[in-house]
């Protein structure tokens, strides 16, 4: 398979098609070699229209149209520190690197965090790193962060992630899973938190990150 041409036709008839127009995140989505972050048998679907799984737990790589509209509305800088929850393989955290300062990319999955700190190193991205533990609490000893990216659907946001924003701190998540969700974008204002709409996403519900099954008598 010609990867780099599936990989230019995904940003023509994908990407640019739904308001992805930074310039700089489409010239990393052109670069990244995104068939290495999927299982090898998985490599010739890896630039199709829709999430490709990463495992056989439900974990996915979200579709490459989500993944460049949630990191276009967070309005990356060059100066930025971010946040990225359940980096999976890696695929936003290489690409996140190329916008941002740096990037701690926070698994709790310890396959494919090594698959993630692997491919990271393969691409010689030097100014993101790998953490592990649980998806819900983020990563407080590194907070505060200008960015939050939650890769994935979410039944709610938990307070231990809107707190690790800075001042004027983004964050960007799917809400609600199958069969449609909504990005939301969460921004802290002087510690008070707005949040608005942005598009229609499907993901699975991360784990950590489902609301707790009511008790029925």
């Amino acid at each position: 398979m010609d990867f780099a041409t599936a990989r230019r036709k995904m940003v023509d008839n994908q990407v640019r098609p739904n308001e992805v127009t930074d310039l700089r995140l489409v010239a990393a989505m052109l670069e990244i070699p995104r068939e290495r972050f999927v299982p090898a048998e998985r490599a010739a679907t890896a630039y199709m229209d829709g999430n490709v799984a990463l495992d056989d737990a439900g974990r996915v790589l979200l579709e490459p149209m989500v993944v460049g509209r949630l990191i276009q509305t967070a309005d990356v800088k060059d100066t930025d520190h971010v946040l990225d929850v359940a980096c999976g393989t890696g695929y936003s955290s290489a690409i996140l690197s190329r916008l941002a300062g740096s990037v701690v990319a926070l698994e709790e999955d310890p396959n494919l965090a090594d698959r993630a700190a692997r491919n990271l190193k393969e691409l010689g991205v030097a100014n993101a790193k790998i953490v592990s533990g649980p998806l819900d609490a983020g990563w407080p000893v590194e907070a505060p962060y200008d960015l939050v990216l939650v890769n994935g659907a979410v039944d709610y946001v938990p307070e231990s992630l809107l707190a690790q924003l800075k001042e004027g701190g983004r964050l960007l998540a799917i809400v609600g899973g199958a069969p449609v969700g909504e990005a939301m974008l969460y921004r802290n204002a002087a510690g008070d938190v707005s949040s608005r709409p942005v598009f229609d996403a499907t993901a699975p519900v991360l784990p950590g990150f489902a609301k707790p099954k009511s008790f029925v008598f």
